[in-house]
This record gives structure tokens, sequence and C-alpha cells, in this order.
């Protein structure tokens, strides 16, 4: 057997608590604990691509006691019991080791080091070489000149000499060394008094623990500290040493059900890897399982995709879809500019597994005769623009946009496969179609890379070959109805979450829409002047740096900067990088640049090189040549809290604490014969604590239409209203506001420049004065830990995966967020509310305005100016009824005829 490949013995009791240590708490979008598993099945497939040709036999500790326990019943005493977090992560551990197609064994009475030392003994009589995988250091005494171990998380190796230069004894005499210097984590006692250079120089003098025992009269003449009195503990500690020796020694002669020549590698059960995977959401794996074309579909089906271009075919598959009561939709088109693309094909679904694409535009050469657009989308016109007719497609909002540029206004938007999963769970995945279709259908997809390719050279749709493009487009269509087929049922059994869908999230498609297409009007000279004038004063700050730092140097290099503030200057080191080195992140230099120049002229070089690259030199560069404005785009799937995000440009972090980030705001401008209004909620997360906690001062506060920061101030610092001085409001706005978003002391310590001490006080006096915010703020962690997620007022469920972690930082982190989370989603849903509504008002054509913007808590609107005072007032009206809370919700609107200005 000399010839054959090694046999891979892994020792998985070992790696599952090494990998459960050593790597993040990781969890899935259920909360369910990952990481464990991760970090065990990655060691495992290094080992299959190690060893490709070698049987994998992964042995685990069974349950229950041992022969050790019989033995000495303190042994692993001292062992903490297996954390639940762990303890969750042992049966998927399992399934995944056999869905593999990898022995598995695990053997009652005996530990996993005695099954494995057994087998290797076993091999190793039959000449045949053994790899250990381990990170125990007891299985050194296993090794021989045919067993090496290996420590796939070091990545090193270890053979006869390899444990000589580890341990300075050859495998003969580990057993020994164990055995005198006794082993803490398994509660072996070893001999009192004896340590690791103690223990080397008695076998390194002696020879094994029978001959130290035989020769003790000699002990003393050997050259380790504490010689002379070491034969004395010696015979003191005979038992327990000889006792040791037995604890410590790895069984070789377990009785196996099966022998090392019995224990091969199975077929993968791939089916099952999918459906683990998927439910680990280990993506990659996932992926590169079904890109390899190994393993099947999770409930796998037929597909019978059609590429139509033939005029009679086309009518057929319109009459499927009149008579159809869903069917999916999608459009392929030449840009992901929804502004400035145009359709080249669409595809539909009626049924799972039956789909069609028809092109109308691909103009390749070669490319086969096409149905007109006119005919396909003249055809289709009145079919999509049906409200009763309805419709299941992906990111819809999208498609919408780009059919207005054919003169098409999508209506009967049903479902969306995107906005139903960020509405089933809106954290720990992603919302694209890919990775919907990899979660809850175990499908790899055909991308769109895979058929147009990457980079400078990527086709755009209308040049792809129709072999190609025909089944990508169809899957697409196919694809979504399934999804929708899996996610809908799932909302159905959470009706508040269906409520969320389909009373919110759907209907704001077409008006987000909307609001996209019709733009903001920019001032390219405004922003060509600030741009010119921001680079004047990078120059300027620039110069000055050199200056104070004594030489020229790189403001945009932290490694310049770093030897600079730290080497040279010998500013103090505030914080250091993961690997060594003094940071020089914005935190450090806002904290060094209380007491120096250097920090204080690289933050502000920084803050205005950001503005003039992202803003003032970028958001000219956005402007359609068409409209003449910027078109954003935004998002409904992307934040936890429901809040809507923007790109291209985003809107949502052009800051305003700068007379600089506001000058940006003043290119923000109102056409001719227009105002901008903007109006805001005013102190709306308060707002929405005092009606969540139902706290008496609170609310008085609010319904007596008093200033909040200055009611808190009176409290907590118990004055009278009016005695309530400016610094101490300031106070109370940040405690205000830091409760909301779970603060600690230490954190308003940070912020106010107070001692711990008092800003916990401050606290205290804070919930003394508003006990309902403080029992709200129990109840709500207590909740979260209980149920994993909390809810908006409106239903909005945010997960907390991380709310139960063993990790207490993480912990900490997730209840702050369970605190603030319901705060933030309900105000993100009132909005929201006010759009429908403003949307249906502005939607009856009495007045002249558009909604250009929304901003956080903020609708910006382009107001004809005549109209200015009646829609200022009925926008206000709209908006604070948005809600109906046991405070008022107020809305302040501005007047201008700039953003900045209305603000």
């Amino acid at each position: 057997m000399s010839d054959s490949p090694p046999l891979v013995l892994v020792d998985g009791s070992s790696y599952l608590y090494r990998a459960f240590h050593a790597l993040p708490p990781l969890t899935n979008s259920k909360g369910e604990a990952t990481g464990a598993v991760k970090g065990v099945i990655s060691m495992l497939r290094r080992l299959q691509l190690d060893y490709p040709d070698s049987p994998v036999v992964v042995v685990f500790d069974a349950k229950g006691k041992t022969f050790r326990d019989d033995m000495y019943p303190e042994y692993k005493a001292n062992r903490p019991s297996m954390p639940d977090e762990l303890r969750e992560q042992v049966q998927p551990i399992h399934d995944i080791v056999r869905a593999m197609g990898l022995p598995l064994l695990c053997i009652e009475g005996v530990e996993a080091d005695d099954v494995i030392g057994t087998l290797a003994r076993q091999a190793s009589s039959e000449a045949r070489k053994v790899i250990i995988s381990t990170g125990d250091k007891d299985m050194a005494q296993l090794v021989d000149d045919r067993v090496t171990l290996v420590n796939t998380m070091t990545n090193t190796v270890m053979d006869p000499d390899g444990v000589v230069e580890k341990f300075g004894i050859g495998p003969e005499l580990i057993i020994d060394f164990l055995a005198l210097m006794g082993d803490k984590v398994d509660n072996i006692p070893g001999v009192a008094g004896v340590g690791e250079k103690t223990a080397l120089g008695l076998l390194q003098g002696l020879g094994g623990l029978q001959s130290i025992y035989d020769s003790l009269d000699q002990v003393e003449t050997l050259s380790f500290r504490g010689a002379k009195t070491m034969a004395a503990k010696l015979e003191a500690e005979r038992d327990n040493a000889f006792m040791s020796y037995t604890l410590a020694t790895i069984k070789t002669d377990v009785e196996m059900p099966e022998g090392p020549s019995d224990l091969e590698n199975r077929a993968t059960d791939n089916e099952a890897l999918v459906q683990l995977f998927t439910r680990m959401e280990f993506k990659g794996w996932l992926d590169e399982l079904l890109t390899d074309g190994e393993a099947p579909v999770v409930e796998a089906i037929e597909t019978d995709y059609e590429t139509v271009l033939d005029e009679a075919v086309f009518a057929r598959w319109l009459e499927v879809l009149k008579a159809a009561e869903l069917f999916a939709f999608d459009t392929e088109t030449t840009s992901l500019n929804y502004m400035e693309a145009r359709v080249v094909g669409v595809s539909f679904a009626v049924k799972p597994g039956r789909a069609a694409y028809v092109p109308f535009a691909h103009d390749y050469p070669g490319a086969p005769e096409q149905l007109s657009a006119e005919t396909v989308l003249g055809a289709l016109k009145p079919l999509l623009e049906d409200a009763d007719v309805r419709k299941v497609g992906q990111n819809l909002k999208y498609d919408a946009s780009v059919l207005a540029n054919h003169d098409i206004t999508l209506r009967g938007i049903a479902f969306d496969t995107m906005l139903e999963s960020y509405v089933l769970n809106a954290v720990g995945t992603r919302h694209d179609m890919d990775s919907l279709a990899l979660k809850y259908l175990g499908q790899k997809t055909i991308h769109f890379e895979d058929i147009a390719g990457k980079g400078a050279k990527q086709l755009t749709f209308n040049q792809i070959p129709l072999e190609q493009a025909g089944p990508y487009a169809a899957e697409d269509a196919d694809i979504t109805l399934r999804l929708h087929h899996e996610l809908w049922p799932k909302l159905q059994a959470e009706p508040t979450l269906e409520r969320v869908l389909t009373d919110l999230e759907l209907p704001l498609v077409p008006i987000l829409s909307r609001v996209e297409r019709h733009g903001a009007l920019l001032s390219r000279e405004m922003l060509a002047t600030q741009s010119a004038e921001l680079g004047a004063r990078l120059q300027t700050l620039e110069q000055q740096a050199y200056d104070a730092a004594g030489q020229p140097f790189n403001l945009g290099s932290p490694k310049q900067i770093g030897e600079i503030l730290f080497e040279k200057l010998e500013l103090p080191v505030v914080k250091k990088t993961p690997k060594g080195a003094p940071s020089t992140a914005e935190e450090v230099l806002v904290e060094l640049a209380l007491d120096y120049p250097l920090p204080k002229l690289l933050l502000e070089h920084r803050s205005l090189n950001k503005l003039k690259s992202t803003y003032t030199d970028k958001l000219p560069e956005m402007i359609n040549p068409v409209s003449g404005r910027v078109h954003t785009s935004y998002h409904q799937a992307v934040t936890a809290t429901g809040r809507l995000s923007s790109s291209d440009p985003n809107l949502q972090n052009i800051p305003i604490r700068t007379e600089e980030g506001r000058r940006i705001r003043k290119a923000f401008i109102a056409p001719e014969g227009y105002r901008i209004v903007a109006a805001d909620y005013s102190q709306i997360e308060l707002r929405i604590m005092a009606h969540l906690s139902g706290d008496a001062g609170l609310l008085s506060a609010f319904r007596e239409g008093l200033d909040v920061h200055r009611a808190t101030a009176a409290e907590v610092f118990d004055t009278d209203l009016d005695a309530v001085s400016g610094e101490q409001r300031r106070k109370a706005k940040a405690i205000n506001f830091g409760l909301i978003y779970g603060m600690s002391a230490f954190g308003l310590a940070k912020q106010l420049h107070l001692g711990r001490n008092e800003a916990q006080d401050y606290i205290d006096r804070y919930f003394d004065r508003y006990p309902g915010v403080k029992e709200y703020m129990d109840s709500t962690r207590e909740l979260a830990h209980e149920q994993g997620y909390v809810e908006t007022l409106f239903g909005r469920r945010l997960y907390l995966p991380e709310i139960n972690a063993r990790n207490k930082m993480r912990q900490q982190a997730a209840e702050r967020t369970a605190i603030n989370a319901p705060m933030q989603g309900t105000a993100a849903d009132i909005i929201k509310r006010a759009m429908l509504a403003v949307d249906d008002w502005l939607g009856q054509g009495v007045v002249d305005a558009h909604v250009i913007m929304q901003v956080h808590d903020e609708l910006v609107l382009e107001v004809a100016t005549e109209q200015i005072e009646t829609v200022s007032a009925l926008l206000c009206e709209r908006m604070a009824a948005a809600a109906s809370l046991d405070v008022p919700l107020l809305v302040e609107a501005g007047v201008g005829d700039n953003w900045d200005e209305a603000h």
C-alpha cells in the first residue's frame, strides 16, 4: 500500500473550536451563527485541494463521557460548556461534511484523538502515509516516519524533525512531556512545580517518565533551575505523574467499524450542498458549485425559452399575456442610465420555466430580421399601461423609467421581487436578481458579463447575438416569476410585512420614477465659480501644510502624513492601525487638531478636496444634455431602516454644516417662473420617541409646543424654562439625540467634552425625569434579544443578526441599533407615506408644482411663483397628516430661489 495516496485524518473537534474563536461571529440573515461552519468547511476544502486523491476522514468527539472521565472525574472539569452559538453550528457542519462525500466518524466512549490515533497506527502499519490535520499539540505523540501533522490554519507541517524543533524532544517523549507538565485545558494535573523548561530538562537528561522515576537520585545533578529539590517533588507527585501519563496517552487500539482501507470519499450530494449553502448563505461557494455545472437546481424545473422573431408567434404570446392573471416582465436596454437608455427587446413569463424574449433592435452584423419596435411596443403599450393587468418584475422602477422614453407609462405594478426580498428581510442579503436566485432558488443565473464581456470592450445589449441574448433575457423573466412564487407566500404569512410592501413600497415605485425623470436644475456657473475658489483655497492650504511640516509631502498619502506627524514632528500617537502603524484617520486628526496646527490644516484640506472632487467638479458633468438637469437614482432596497438612498449624484450626503457645503445647495436652482419650496419634519425622531415611549414629560413638551431641548434642559439641570442657558440647551440637545441613537455615557462625555461620571449623571437625571423613555429602551432591548428584530410603527421589520452575539461589543452595538431603528424606520415610513399623499394631490393637476428631491426628512418642490403660499400651506398639511401620533407632527416649509435659501 506504499503507493496509495496518504490517508488524511481531520481533527474536526479541534478545528470546530479554533474556527469559532478565530473568525468573526458571522451570521446569516436569519441570525443563525455561521462562522465556525465557514471556518471548518474552508479547512476541509483546502485539504481536498492539497490532497486531491486522498480520502479525507473527519473525526468529531461523540456526545457523552469517555473512559478518561471514569478514570479521573475531574478530567476536563474546568472546560466551560460549549457556547450555544457554537453548538447550533455542529449539526450543519456534520450535514455539509456528509454532503461533501467525506467519511465522518463519532465513536462513543473515546475522544476524536483516540479514533485518529487508531486509524493512524493501522494505516502506518500497512506502510501507508498519514496526514493528520489538527491544531492540537497532543497529536505530536503520533508523529513518525509515516505520520505527519498539518495545521491548515497556520499553514505549518510537522514531521519527526519538526516535533524536535518545536518541542525540543522527539515524538516518543511527547506523552512524558504532557504527563510532567500537565494540561490546564484538559485539567490533567501533571507534577506540581514542573513547567516547560523543567520538563525538558528532565526528559533530555534522563529520558522518559519511567526512566526519570527509576533515576530520581540523579535528578539533582541536572542543570535546570531547582534540580536539587525536584526529586522530592517528583516522589510526592508519583501517582499524579503516571495517571497524567495515562490520561495524555492517545489510544491506538479503539474498536473501529471500519479500517483505513474501507474509508473512501463518496460522490458529493450536490443537491444537499445547494440547500445547505443556500441556508448558510455561503454565496461564493454556492455560486462556484452551480457555475461548475455539477449541482442540480433546487426543485429543478425544465425550461422552455423562446426567442420570438415571427409576428404570428408574437401575436400568440400577446393573447397569453392578456389571459394571464399575472406575468413577469423585463426590458433589455442599451444603457443603465435610465434617461438615455432605449429598449432593444422585452421578455415575459407566465408560468415557471416558460418564457419568451422579443428582440426588435439588435443591430450587430448578421443579426436576423426582427419585428419592429413600433410593432412590438405598439402592441404591448395597452397592456403595459393597463392598471388592471398585473405585472411582476425585478426593480421595475428602472423599466418604468426606460419605457417612458418610448412614451409608455407602466401601470399595474403588482409585485417587485427586489422589494419583496427587501421587505422580507432588509439585512444580510443583497436584493439583486442573481443573489436572490442563488439564495431562494439555488440557481446560478447567466450573468450579463458572461454574454457581454467586461471592461472597455463590454458590449451593449443590442450588440449581443440573439443566440446568447435570447436565453439570458428569457431567464430574467422566468427567474423573476419563480422568485415571486417563493417570496410572496413568505410575506403573506406576515400580514404586517405584506402591508409594508403593498401599501408603501410598491405604490412608491412610479412616484420615484417620476421624481427621478423630472430631475433638479443646476447652475453650472455657480458650481464652476465655487470649484475655482476651492482650488485656490486648496493650494493655499497645501503650502501652509508644507510650512507647518517643514517640507513638501503628499497630503493624500496616509504613509507620508504618518511619517511627518509622528516621526518628524513627534506628535503623540492617539491610535494605531491593525498592523501597528500610527493611525491618521479622521477622528485621530480631529483630536490632534485641538493642540497642533498641521492636523487642523489636513482636516480642512481633506474636507474641501472632497467637496471639490465629489460635487463642484462632478455635478456639472452629470447634467443631462437634453433636460439640462441632474437625475439621481433613488434606491428603495439598500438601507436597513427603510430610508431611501440616492446615487449619481448622491443627494443625501451634501454637507450642510459648513458654508462651503451650503454653497453647493445654492447651485440647485428654480427655473424661471418658479421657486423652490423645501418642507421637512421638525425633530421627527424625538416625536416618534415620545409616541413610542408614551413618556408623559416628552408628550407634554411636544403637545404644548415647547422647545423640547430647552424643556429637557430645564428638567435635567433642574431650572426654570426661562432660565435655561444656551450651553445647557446645547447639552440637552446632545442628550436628546444621543439617547435615541443609544449613546453611552462614554459617547456623551466625548461629545460634550465632559468627565464620564458627569455624563452618566446627566443621563441618570434624564431618565429620572423621563422614566417612560428608560422603560421603552429597556423593553425594546429585551424584545430584540427575544425575537431577533424590532419593528417600526407601521410594521417594517428590522432584523438584528448580532443581538445575541457572544462578542459583547457587537451585541451592544446591536442593542443601540434596536433602540434607534424603530424611530429612524418609522420616520422613513412617514416620509414615504407623505410622498404618496403629496403625489396624489399634485396628480390632480390643481397646482403647478413638482417634487424634485427627497432627502432624509425633507421634500423639495419646484412651485409656480404665484402659487407659493397655497402650495406651502397644503404641502405642510399633507405631510403632517401622514401619520397619527400622540404628539403633533410639525412640518416647516421654506421658500427660496435655490435649495439653500429654501431649507
